[in-house]
């Protein structure tokens, strides 16, 4: 009997530790309990690195507290014998990112998990093909489908995917993203808004890839818009803050108005596209 497919948990957004490796020792700048907001915001010159350099952060484990009895779980329930057990991966990730880098780290992941696998004796048996025909199954929870989907879309590797589960997934966006972008305030952060989280959620590509479309789907009243991907959707006072923080914090401070706009503009055109 063929054994279970490897299994890759892919976390949702925020749900990953982040560490700074340019400190000895790496020091944590996210994690359950720690939100260090400053620490975390990209760098509006380059949305690549970060705002407080020299700096080096990248993605740890993922959260223990909302994933770890879920892979455990799975590692229980998917294995016959615990001397042949199914291998179950979690997928650290670099949530603030654009979807696009997650997908291609994901394409990487994938093909090490396989090849991982197929070192276990038990996957090799002759009674099993998992060598001639190696997939994986892939779990996703929140914005971590939207990465999945995206993979499959991006890649079409459905020749190494047996099978996708989601859980939660917002495929048509989360009202959550434009009020932790407007207000810093939303269930993806601490409870009440602050300047750091706005400043932060403003320079996050991936928050923008978790906006709604109304679109075709409302009635706008009075000529509103009712597509949040074009930048006259917005309140002026996004630009306007975008345009303070680039001055303070930009690399060139002439036309930080103009900088604000074409970045802002940047990043809705992209998670559109996505």
């Amino acid at each position: 009997m063929p054994l279970p497919k490897p299994v890759i948990v892919v976390p949702g957004i925020t749900a990953t530790y982040l560490r700074d490796e340019y400190a000895l020792p790496p020091e944590i700048v996210w994690s359950v309990l720690t939100k260090d907001y400053v620490r975390s915001t990209l760098h509006p010159d380059d949305l690549r690195f970060e705002l407080r350099e020299p700096a080096r952060v990248k993605p740890d484990q993922i959260f223990e507290v909302a994933y770890k009895e879920l892979v455990q779980e799975l590692r229980d329930i998917l294995a016959s014998d615990e001397d042949e057990p199914v291998p179950v991966y979690p997928f650290g990730y670099d949530w603030r990112q654009n979807m696009v880098v997650t997908e291609a780290q994901l394409h990487a992941f994938i093909e090490e998990v396989i090849e991982r696998t197929k070192l276990l004796r038990h996957y090799r048996d002759p009674d099993d093909d998992y060598a001639e025909n190696a997939t994986v199954n892939l779990v996703g929870h929140s914005m971590g489908g939207l990465v999945i989907a995206g993979y499959l879309e991006k890649f079409g590797n459905y020749r190494l995917v047996n099978m996708v589960a989601t859980l939660a997934t917002p495929f048509r966006g989360s009202l959550e993203a434009p009020l932790k972008i407007t207000t810093g305030m939303a269930d993806m952060g601490t409870g009440s808004a602050s300047a750091r989280e706005r400043h932060s959620a403003r320079l996050t590509p991936a928050l923008y890839q978790l906006l709604p479309n109304f679109a075709g789907a409302i009635d706008p009243v009075d000529g509103a818009p009712d597509n949040l991907f074009k930048i006259e959707a917005w309140q002026p006072s996004i630009t306007d803050t975008l345009t303070k923080f680039i001055e303070k914090n930009g690399l060139d401070p002439s036309g930080p108005r103009e900088q604000a706009l074409n970045l802002f503009t940047r990043l809705l055109g992209e998670a559109e596209n996505h």
